[in-house]
């Protein structure tokens, strides 16, 4: 049962409405199912539409900020708890140890950064934790077949789907949650 799910996401919205659409339907469905959200703390683009959304619904929202990026990303000042790192390593480490599960949506360097970290570390056994991808308007079409191959030439000990599970839209997270917690 996930409790608190880690959302790696753009602190800039991109340009498909749909990213902004599917943070803001992630950010309602969270608090319906009682998850904390723990993202990065940014109050721009994906990342503070989520946080609204999630808060706006009367869930929790704790965000994780490194010093270096609160003026870049500009903290959100209206989410349940911020916690202020020394460097964006800690905070990956927090977050990471703050989750039950993580789901990427839509990013740019920092978010693919963040992915695979947790990526790497659940192969490694570090951590056994669901890790999603939100395929917004087909965002991660490339990367999914990057990833799928890594594995057909050999560079990973076991199936990709393994570890990931992709959705297309918050609406088929929403029945896996289901299927995970068939009581709510």
């Amino acid at each position: 049962m996930i409790q608190s799910l880690a959302v790696f996401c753009g602190s800039k919205n991109g340009n498909n409405k749909i990213f902004s659409e599917h943070a803001a339907q992630l950010g309602e469905l969270l608090p319906k199912y009682n998850i904390t959200l723990i993202y990065g703390g940014g109050g721009n683009g994906i990342m503070k539409t989520l946080a609204d959304h999630v808060m706006k619904k009367g869930g929790t929202v704790i965000g994780v900020i490194p010093k270096i990026l609160m003026e870049w990303e500009h903290q959100h000042k209206s989410i349940s708890k911020l916690i202020v790192t020394e460097d964006i390593h800690s905070r990956k480490k927090i977050m990471y140890s703050m989750c039950d599960a993580a789901l990427a949506l839509p990013g740019g360097f920092g978010t693919l950064d963040e992915l695979f970290e947790m990526l790497t570390w659940n192969q490694l056994s570090i951590h056994d934790k669901k890790i999603f991808i939100m395929n917004s308007g087909g965002f991660f079409d490339h990367l999914a077949q990057h990833i799928a191959s890594l594995e057909k030439n050999g560079f990973l000990y076991e199936p990709a789907e393994k570890r990931i599970n992709y959705f297309n839209a918050p609406s088929e997270f929403e029945v896996y949650l289901n299927n995970q917690n068939p009581k709510l």
